[in-house]
């Protein structure tokens, strides 16, 4: 009776952090609305990467205190090209602004995460949307949500019928992963309905959540931009692997989330 007891006050403390880290989350990503608007072009490299640096650090001074009021005692992880498991107890995986290259360019598709990593499981996130207002929330457990609301995965059945997507090579990639999206686009472009292409990967996989598209993949990638995703996908009913089928960490060199209906079509276009 203890133990159970013990669970379910745990259930609650984090349904109650989830709340509270939406609140946070909300407030990182007003900040990055009032610097979102106007195109600016940047004549090198060092000027672009300083203009991201300064998006990430106006979130960062919002979410960093106030999430770390929520769990002092939790590690912190904001490099989004980070990858691989984390030290036993809780961390902050968060990503200030992801798509910051669309912000800059007056793109609407970046969002503020911040997601709570337990003894590297995902417990919780939330991923808001500034542009559109909207708040996407997992909790382990109890379902994903958009602004309160049921999230559930397509229940297509059929790789023909389905929209899938995703994310280009970053820049400076490996070549080999370069011209393994290439074929793995060509190879959906045969077998799939439509095929989108864009970044980031946490608004595809926030899609795949909603059943809007069927399914997403990418190769490589981080914890930042893929924890978030994965765990909405996985509450709202999906299906989590790699892209050869095999079960998904952090450490994975690949991800594919996907209706369950039609995982296993992606996995053999993805392995042709």
């Amino acid at each position: 009776m203890s133990e159970m007891l013990q669970t379910t006050d745990v259930a609650a403390s984090d349904a109650d952090l989830l709340g509270e880290t939406a609140i946070a989350v909300r407030a990182a990503g007003s900040a990055l609305r009032e610097r979102f608007g106007e195109v600016v072009r940047y004549e090198t490299r060092e000027e672009l990467m300083r203009a991201l640096a300064a998006n990430d650090d106006a979130a960062l001074d919002i979410l960093r205190p106030r999430l770390t009021r929520l769990r002092p005692d939790a590690g912190w992880v904001e490099e989004e090209l980070d990858g691989g498991a984390l030290p036993p107890g809780e961390w902050w995986v968060v990503d200030p602004a992801e798509g910051n290259v669309n912000h800059l360019h007056a793109l609407p598709e970046w969002a503020v995460t911040a997601t709570l990593v337990r003894e590297n499981q995902p417990v919780l996130t939330v991923v808001h949307l500034p542009s559109s207002g909207e708040t996407y929330t997992a909790l382990t457990g109890a379902g994903a949500h958009l602004d309160g609301r049921p999230l559930h995965v397509s229940r297509t059945t059929d790789l023909g019928l389905s929209i899938v997507a995703t994310s280009q090579a970053r820049p400076d990639e490996d070549e080999k992963i370069v011209r393994r999206v290439g074929s793995s686009i060509t190879a959906m472009l045969f077998d799939a309905l439509v095929v989108r292409t864009a970044v980031p990967a946490t608004l595809h996989l926030l899609n795949v959540a909603a059943g809007r598209i069927d399914a997403f993949w990418q190769f490589a990638g981080a914890r930042a931009d893929l924890l978030p995703g994965a765990l909405l996908v996985t509450e709202a009913g999906g299906q989590i692997s790699d892209a050869e089928g095999r079960p998904w960490t952090p450490r994975s060199e690949s991800l594919l989330a996907a209706a369950p209906g039609v995982h296993a079509e992606a996995v053999a276009t993805l392995s042709r």
